[in-house]
């Protein structure tokens, strides 16, 4: 696993937003500044540039030197609280940004000669708050910059990325794509609950919530509900989910994420047969298998009230 630190710079005033806590805001029932630190849960160090608030993982906080100097100034302050030979830089209003950018990232800026990488968006933009950059030639970019302009307060980011030989990784339609104004948190809002993605993104949601790192097959559990539903009633499709969840967590006490998504497909796989059991049994008619000797009252030529 590539070792790396993240800079997560969530201090800029939000005008556009009418001077909200734009990294409070949330999009799918969760705080945009939760669902960045989501994305890089793998990162050493996670080192938040802004004021305090509550998060969903431990980070170490710090401000920029003025408060509200711009962007420059803030990674230059989470900068001297990393030590990672790479390191993550991100704004704290992406809610599409996944580990799979992020490991695109830190694979182009692993290539050779190369001092870094960063996002484009689909107009062809570079995005230097989605990016990997290493350490050594960033530090010594920063430095020049300062000592050439006094400071690093209230500089334009590409000052930055103009000296550094950065790769460009193709951030696709939805990953680069940040809140600025309301219209784009309510783009965002409608986006994840669209029939392709609400599914995922409320699962993703809830795992987050309950703190549970835990990857299973959603279409095993889908199709279990569906068969507890048909098969014995609607009330235990919940109820023989909670309870193949409960099955699963004493079958993988201390186990790893992966005994554990195993134990929940083997719960599955019996709460599944059972229910089709069920099913069975209901469209069957209460009459006696061939051979079985048994006879009902109309065979045995007794009749209904007859002593």
């Amino acid at each position: 696993m590539t070792v790396y630190d993240v800079i997560v710079l969530a201090g800029g005033a939000a005008k556009r937003l009418g001077g909200a806590d734009k990294p409070a805001v949330r999009v799918g029932g969760r705080a945009l500044l939760d669902r960045v630190l989501a994305a890089c849960s793998g990162a050493g160090a996670t080192v938040v540039v802004g004021g305090r608030r509550p998060t969903s993982r431990p980070v170490t906080w710090t401000r920029e030197v003025p408060e509200g100097g711009g962007p420059l100034a803030a990674l230059g302050a989470g900068v001297r609280l990393t030590t990672a030979e790479r390191f993550l830089v991100l704004s704290a209003d992406l809610p599409f940004l996944g580990p799979a950018t992020v490991e695109a990232l830190l694979a182009a800026a692993g290539e050779d000669g190369r001092e870094g990488a960063l996002c484009t968006d689909p107009d062809g933009r570079d995005q230097p708050l989605v990016a990997v950059y290493r350490g050594e030639p960033l530090r010594r970019e920063l430095a020049l910059i300062a000592t050439e302009h006094g400071g690093l307060a209230g500089l334009p980011l590409r000052l930055l990325t103009g000296e550094l030989d950065l790769a460009r990784v193709d951030a696709g339609p939805h990953a680069a794509f940040d809140c600025d104004t309301w219209d784009d948190i309510a783009a965002a809002r409608a986006r994840i609950r669209e029939h392709g993605a609400v599914l995922d993104e409320w699962i993703t949601s809830v795992k987050n919530e309950l703190a549970i790192e835990l990857d299973v097959d959603t279409d095993v559990l889908l199709d279990l509900a569906r068969d507890a539903a048909h098969g014995v009633a609607r009330p235990a499709a919940p109820l023989t989910t909670f309870l193949v969840g409960y099955a699963a967590a004493r079958a993988s006490a201390d186990a790893g994420p992966e005994e554990a998504a195993a134990a929940v497909a083997e719960a599955a796989r019996k709460a599944t047969a059972l229910a089709l059991r069920w099913e069975a049994e209901g469209a069957e008619k209460a009459t006696p298998p061939a051979g079985s000797g048994e006879q009902g009252p109309a065979a045995s030529g007794e009749q209904a009230g007859t002593p």
